[in-house]
This record gives C-alpha cells, sequence and structure tokens, in this order.
C-alpha cells in the first residue's frame, strides 16, 4: 500500500516528459510518396550508351530473327492497310517481327507482348525506335491483317531455308498431335443428341400442325419430311394474322389465363426457335461429331494431358506438321480426330504452298490406308509408313492367333485362305466400301467351308456359324510395299529420323514453349498462332544449328555400339 501511494505521489510530482528540444512538430506528419517517382529522388546522371545495341550480343538470336525476315516480301501485308488515312503507330514489317520474337520466347497474349515491348531491351531493338505498340493494336495485327498473310511469309522462310541448304525437299516427317482451344470445356454440342432431339420434335411439330388445320382451319403442309423452318414461319404467320382479325390480346404474367390461339402460337414459335437452333448445329457439324458453342470450329477430342484421368474429352485441334532437317516446313489445323483423315489435304496444301514436292513421305502407323497409299503412288511419292499391326506382328503371342488373315496360308491362283485347321476360306462375293472422305474400295468376303465340329473354333473366331474375313486385295499390296520400304536400312534411318525430328519438334512446342492452349478461336485464327509459333522455332532452331555447326545436318545416323 505504501509503494503504490509512493508511485502515485512522484507521477504527480514529475508530470509527463517533456519532449527534447530538438523536436519538430512536422515530424509528427506522414510522409508521402509522390505518383511521379522522379521527384521522390534525388539528382542522378542518367548513364547509357550512345549506341544501345551494343547491350545485345553478337550472336543473339534477335540478330538473326532480324536479318532473315529483312529478305522477306511484305507486299501482301501492307496491302491489308488502306492507303487512306493516317499511317499505323508500327510499320507492319516491325510488328510482325515483334511477334514472331514474342513466340520465339513463350509470350503469347497481347498484354505480355505488350509488356515485353516497353521493359525488354530486345524487343526494343526490334521497334527501332518506334512507339512500343498496345495490347489492342498486337490484337487486331494478329486476329485481321496478319491472319491469311503469314503463311505467305511461312513459306518464304522454307524457301530461304531451301537456298541455304538446310532443306533438300527429300524426306518429310509426318506427325500430328492434339492441342486444346480456348473454349470452354463444358459447352459441348453431339451430333447424336441434336438428331435424338430434333427427331422429337419433329414429331410434335407435325401433331400439332395437324391439329392447326383441323382447329383453326388451316392449310398448312404436312407431307415433307423433315418440317422446314419456312413452313413454321407460315404457321406462325397465320396464328398472329388469326389474332389480328379476331382482335385478341395476348396476356402475360401470374394469374393470366392465356387463350388458345396464344398457347398455340407460343408452341409454334417455340418449334421454330428450336429447329432454327437445329439447322444452325447441322450446319456447324459439317461431317464431325461435336463442336464446341465457345469455337464452333473446336471439335471435342481425347488429349494427352489427361490431368483428371478419366478420359475426359476437351475442345482441341488436331495440329499436323510435316519436319525436314529439323525444320517445321509445313502446318495444317484439322477438325478431324483421325490422322488418317488428314494426311491427303496436309500434302495438297504442302504441294501449293512449296516449289516442289517431297520425294519420301514417313509417317507413323495412324496415318495408314489404302486412300493415301493410292494417292501417294498417283502423286510418286514413295511411301515410308508403318503398317498399323506393325507392333503386333513382332510380339511372340501374335503367331497363336489363329483367326489373323496373317497366320493362314494364302493361294494366289485359286483366290482362298487354308485355316489352322487346314479348311479351305473361298471368296464368297465382293462389296464396295466407302470410307467418310467419299473413298470406294473393293473389299472381297471370304468364308469358310465348314466349320462344324471343329476343335479350333473358340481360338478363330466368335461367329456363331463358320469363319468369316474381310479384305482389300489393292490394300494388303501397298501395305507390303510400305512394310518392304520401312524394313530396307533406308527406311530404318528414316523412321530413327521421325521420332526423333518431327516428335522431337513437338516435344520442344509443348515443354520448352509452353504451348498446350491456343489463345485465339476459330480455325483460322489458330492457324494464323501456330504459324507464328513455327515461324519462331525455325529461327531458333536455325541459330542453334549455326551456333553448333550444325549447318547443312539433316538426317541423324545410327550409332553403332
Amino acid at each position: 500500500m505504501m509503494r503504490q501511494s509512493f508511485l502515485l505521489w512522484k507521477s504527480k510530482k514529475t508530470g509527463p516528459k517533456s519532449p527534447p528540444f530538438w523536436y519538430n512538430c512536422s515530424m509528427q506528419k506522414q510522409q508521402t510518396i509522390l505518383k511521379n517517382y522522379t521527384g521522390n529522388s534525388g539528382v542522378y546522371q542518367l548513364v547509357l550508351p550512345l549506341n544501345m545495341e551494343v547491350l545485345i550480343p553478337e550472336d543473339d538470336s534477335v540478330r538473326l530473327l532480324s536479318h532473315i525476315t529483312e529478305e522477306l516480301d511484305y507486299t501482301n501485308l501492307n496491302m491489308a492497310y488502306s492507303s487512306k488515312g493516317r499511317n499505323p503507330v508500327v510499320k507492319p514489317k516491325t510488328l510482325f517481327r515483334v511477334l514472331v520474337y514474342a513466340y520465339m520466347n513463350n509470350i503469347y497474349t497481347s498484354r505480355k507482348i505488350e509488356e515485353a515491348c516497353k521493359r525488354d531491351i530486345n524487343f526494343m531493338w526490334l521497334l527501332q525506335g518506334q512507339k512500343a505498340p498496345d495490347h489492342n493494336t498486337i490484337a487486331r495485327f494478329r486476329n485481321g491483317r496478319l491472319s491469311g498473310n503469314v503463311e505467305g511469309l511461312f513459306n518464304q522462310l522454307v524457301t530461304k531455308l531451301s537456298e541455304l541448304g538446310e532443306i533438300q525437299y527429300e524426306n518429310i516427317f509426318i506427325d500430328g498431335t492434339k492441342i486444346e482451344a480456348y473454349a470452354n470445356k463444358y459447352t459441348f454440342v453431339w451430333k447424336k443428341t441434336t438428331l435424338k432431339n430434333e427427331q422429337s420434335m419433329q414429331e410434335k411439330a407435325k401433331a400439332f400442325l395437324k391439329k392447326l388445320n383441323i382447329e383453326f382451319n388451316a392449310s398448312l403442309p404436312l407431307s415433307e419430311s423433315p418440317i422446314t423452318v419456312e413452313t413454321l414461319h407460315k404457321a406462325v404467320d397465320f396464328l398472329k394474322e388469326k389474332q389480328k382479325e379476331e382482335e385478341i390480346e395476348f396476356v402475360y404474367g401470374k394469374g393470366k389465363r392465356k387463350t388458345e390461339l396464344q398457347r398455340a402460337t407460343e408452341m409454334m414459335q417455340e418449334f421454330l426457335e428450336k429447329q432454327t437452333k437445329y439447322d444452325r448445329y447441322n450446319k456447324t457439324f459439317a461431317g464431325r461429331n461435336s463442336f464446341s458453342k465457345t469455337d464452333t470450329d473446336a471439335t471435342f477430342m481425347h488429349m494427352k494431358e489427361d490431368h483428371m484421368r478419366n478420359s475426359q474429352l476437351k475442345p482441341g485441334y488436331n495440329v499436323q506438321i510435316g519436319v525436314e532437317g529439323e525444320y517445321i516446313v509445313g502446318i495444317d489445323i484439322s477438325s478431324e480426330r483421325s490422322d488418317q483423315l488428314t494426311l491427303i489435304p496436309f500434302l495438297q496444301k504442302l504441294g501449293k504452298n512449296l516449289p516442289q514436292s517431297y520425294r519420301h513421305i514417313v509417317a507413323d502407323a495412324g496415318y495408314e490406308g489404302e486412300e493415301n497409299y493410292v494417292y501417294l503412288q498417283n502423286q510418286k511419292q514413295k511411301p515410308f509408313i508403318k503398317p498399323q499391326s506393325y507392333e503386333t506382328m513382332k510380339k511372340r503371342s501374335f503367331s497363336k492367333m489363329i483367326g489373323k488373315r496373317e497366320n493362314m496360308d494364302y493361294d494366289a491362283e485359286k483366290d482362298e485362305y487354308l485355316c489352322f485347321n487346314h479348311k479351305k476360306l473361298l471368296a464368297v462375293g465382293k462389296t464396295t466400301r466407302t470410307s467418310k472422305s467419299g473413298y470406294k474400295s473393293d473389299v472381297t468376303l471370304y468364308e469358310c467351308e465348314s466349320c462344324e465340329g471343329c476343335t479350333f473354333k473358340t481360338r478363330c473366331t466368335k461367329a456363331a456359324g463358320n469363319k468369316k474375313l474381310t479384305t482389300s486385295k489393292l490394300f494388303l499390296e501397298k501395305r507390303a510395299e510400305s512394310l518392304h520400304n520401312i524394313t530396307t536400312p533406308e527406311g530404318i534411318l528414316l523412321r530413327m529420323n521421325r521420332s526423333i525430328q518431327v516428335e522431337g519438334a513437338f516435344g520442344v512446342l509443348k515443354e520448352d514453349h509452353s504451348f498446350r492452349r491456343f489463345v485465339m478461336r476459330g480455325k483460322k485464327n489458330v492457324e494464323t498462332e501456330f504459324l507464328l509459333l513455327g515461324f519462331g522455332f525455325n529461327i531458333n532452331k536455325l541459330h542453334n544449328k549455326i551456333q553448333k555447326d550444325r549447318c547443312g545436318c539433316l538426317l541423324h545416323e545410327i550409332e553403332v555400339a
């Protein structure tokens, strides 16, 4: 108690401590930082070299890009701009270089490219003193003016590589991969579901039109099948005219009772909207089984990147490339999920873009087909395509599959097969098989003379009757030729280089460049984007080969242990 009284007495006596003599009242205020940061710092002398070019190494890839693109013809790109009005902020040639260099350095979005133009000295060097473009300028240039012209610039680069001796139009390695589209993966539209819903709606619409003809004395046609949008338009117009004649006012809202005429009008309008939507969907399918509402050119496909491990279908594109000498010489964007149907369109496009045709076509088993073999024969191109059953035939268990055609003896003169139980499979007829692309193939049907009582039937076939085979003789002939080609020393060397060059190119694009999804929508824009990526890939490849003294090396040799 005495201790507390003493402390209270001392505090009253001394009072609060007074501030020191040097204390300034202005220090109580919080310091502020100006928006213009140069006003917050002292006076500094800015030191820059007189020539900013000395900051860029002499062997930098940006110098090679500037040198290569300087010799290209930009006439078509310049024609995309109007001759009237003000000049563009950045020259088209310069902006094209900026885009290519951005794709060379894994920069794909327009905002990131804008940021690089303001901060990266290599981009500033490419601009050559021109104002840094904003993201809107970059997006409009890439989506609009560059689209349709970048393919010509890419083809000029391929021609330039051939002049440098990096391409000889000898061996082309072809492969494809699926890349995800810039679309919502839950906005799918399936063809089977659309046809099913359309058929159900058609039946309801026919019954309702028949009811209208009876109740409202209409003369709407019912004989046509299916009912078209024009007929539904006529039905809606008829009901609206009926409303005007009878001066009936349609009511809406809770507690309102609708007339039969209003219910019929609303029902017909619903049929009209649905049929219009189904017609638009069927036109969009164009031979496909699905598409995305966000990007109607994208098809739902299985991707190699399956993070959920549930084989989920995602909207994407089937990207086809051709590689020679480790350079990408051709690009095609397809909505087809199967590689087999993409080979001929890709080669046709390649023939239009390049001055020469390739002699040897090297591809994996996914491209094998009679139509492709016949096309290569007509174009006088030698196929090095691995048969689809090639890997299976090398297994020891394949010889035990007695029901396979390859394990049966064939008599070419009598045109018959001999099964494991020495029973004959005779030719019983011929038919024509039409592929999705419209190609017609002649197919021969074979049937065993009798499988009754055969002890090997369960190992040979699951059919209730006799064993049957269907095969195309032309396809077997072309497959045998291609099999012979890939088993020669030249074929073995080309197959090894295919796995190194074209699959290696996809590995670089997906892993090193982290390009796993497009940033633009629409097949045309997607092709523009991948051509920019391919252009940058070729410049990087040429730069690496120059620095490592590998110029002129088109094939990797087989290392002998």
